[in-house]
């Protein structure tokens, strides 16, 4: 006769595949609905990884406060107004309260990328600004779902740039890829990035490694993702990605060499 502990192995068991199979059936309507499925992804509501694995990964590790940040970071840039501003900032700052943020800031370790788009410059002052402001406008709405269905925060918007924060390296490369895919044309994105500890003090992100991924950015190509040796060490294993030979260069402000390389589609 099999015991009390038995029969609850054996529940326990049976209430995993049952969760397991239901997981299963839910992903796939959602991949039936491509639509609803990118919008679910990009709020955080769903992982890509859970959808790869249904059964054994987590569905969502967003909390509500996040979830609600994306929700208005998306609702800026396809209606913006100053109420959704207002509304983005106050989030923003609720959402440094609740993670318990001190004064002075808090270390993470974070994988930090920069963005801009080269030529904009001149593409101002040939077209006028209100062509560089509906192009800006349009590539805002293009990155936004990228960096947020990858898990990563908008922290600012320099211009033409961007400072991008995200909880992994792969991620960080892999989004960065996918902008790279979606550049505001007729001009050509480029990107750089970093991982490693900084400090948080709400939306200001400081140290070394911030400071080296905005000059491996200035660095980089139009089309060009360039990223750190350690970046490269800790991604090198991302399905349809491969990395290019690590050189060593000089950055201004930067004391040593920094050794960096190229990441681009596998097979493009």
């Amino acid at each position: 006769m099999p015991s009390r502990d038995d029969a609850k192995r054996a529940g326990r068991q049976a209430l995993s595949g049952l969760k397991g199979t239901l997981a299963q059936r839910i992903a796939g309507m959602l991949q039936r609905d491509p639509e609803l499925l990118s919008e679910m992804v990009e709020l955080g509501l769903v992982r890509r990884e859970w959808l790869d694995d249904p059964a054994s990964e987590p569905m969502s590790t967003a909390g509500p406060m996040e979830v609600a940040e994306r929700w208005l970071e998306r609702s800026v840039e396809q209606r913006p107004s100053l109420l959704s501003k207002l509304g983005l900032s106050a989030i923003q700052q609720l959402s440094s309260a609740s993670e318990g943020a001190e004064e002075g800031g808090m270390p993470s370790r974070l994988a930090v990328a920069f963005t801009d788009i080269e030529g904009f410059t001149a593409f101002t002052a040939s077209e006028g600004d209100e062509a560089a402001s509906q192009l800006l406008a349009e590539h805002y709405r293009q990155t936004g779902p990228v960096v947020r269905s990858r898990g990563g925060h908008i922290s600012k918007r320099l211009g033409d740039g961007l400072l991008l924060t995200f909880p992994s390296p792969e991620a960080a490369v892999l989004a960065c890829l996918e902008m790279v895919d979606v550049e505001p044309q007729p001009l050509r994105l480029r990107a750089g990035i970093n991982v490693g500890e900084v400090v948080v003090a709400g939306d200001e992100i400081v140290g070394h490694v911030v400071n080296v991924a905005a000059r491996a950015a200035e660095s980089a190509k139009g089309g060009e993702v360039l990223v750190t040796d350690e970046v490269r060490k800790a991604a090198s294993d991302i399905r349809g990605v491969k990395f290019g030979r690590a050189r060593g260069k000089s950055f201004k402000g930067v004391g040593e060499k920094v050794l960096v390389c190229r990441a681009e589609w596998d097979g493009r």
